[in-house]
């Protein structure tokens, strides 16, 4: 192998590793704030614990809007205090101000972050995407817990406010594909 042969070999090394890696990170960076709730992200449970303390927490509902949506969003209730572990279920409600059906989906997050490991959302309409149609007014639940063995966190055992916000987005919805008679018409071998 010449010296400019091993150059382009490593190289390309290089460049397909480097490739590999930002290619992993979105996913790899998703997981990582799933498992750890860095940066407000929280957990998806199926219940609410069994224990229930008396210690109590404070959420704070906050709604924000993407300017192209087009919708009003708003939390239906200012904050709420549970004990950690009661389940507990909050509103909010969103307009589509426009004359046409739109959809949109909702990003969330907890503040403080490392509350994010913390929180556990039981049923959320951020789920999934929504669609409103034209001037429709809909009321959608969000059903979680704090999970109390946040008191067992050196870290986080200090926490007893919350702010659950979140923003929605447009969605663009995929155009429906065009019937066959648009087409080209099948030619025939003979």
């Amino acid at each position: 192998m010449t010296a400019n042969t091993k150059i382009l070999t490593r190289l390309l090394a290089v460049v397909f590793t480097m490739g590999a890696l930002a290619w992993a990170a979105v996913p790899f960076y998703s997981w990582f704030c799933k498992v750890t709730g860095y940066g407000g992200t929280t957990n998806v449970a199926v219940s609410a614990p069994d224990t229930v303390l008396d210690e109590v927490v404070r959420v704070r509902f906050d709604a924000n809007v993407d300017s192209d949506l087009g919708w009003t969003f708003r939390p239906m209730q200012k904050d709420m205090t549970l004990r950690l572990g009661e389940s507990g279920m909050a509103f909010y409600e969103a307009v589509n101000n426009t004359n046409e059906a739109i959809t949109g989906t909702a990003s969330y997050n907890v503040a403080p972050d490392l509350a994010g490991y913390y929180f556990n959302k039981i049923e959320c309409f951020c789920f999934t995407e929504q669609t409103l149609q034209p001037g429709e007014r809909v009321e959608m639940p969000v059903n979680f817990f704090v999970d109390p063995d946040i008191l067992k966190d050196s870290d986080a055992s200090w926490i007893r406010d919350i702010t659950l916000s979140y923003t929605f987005h447009l969605t663009d919805k995929p155009q429906p594909k065009q019937a066959s008679l648009d087409a080209e018409p099948a030619r025939t071998v003979n």
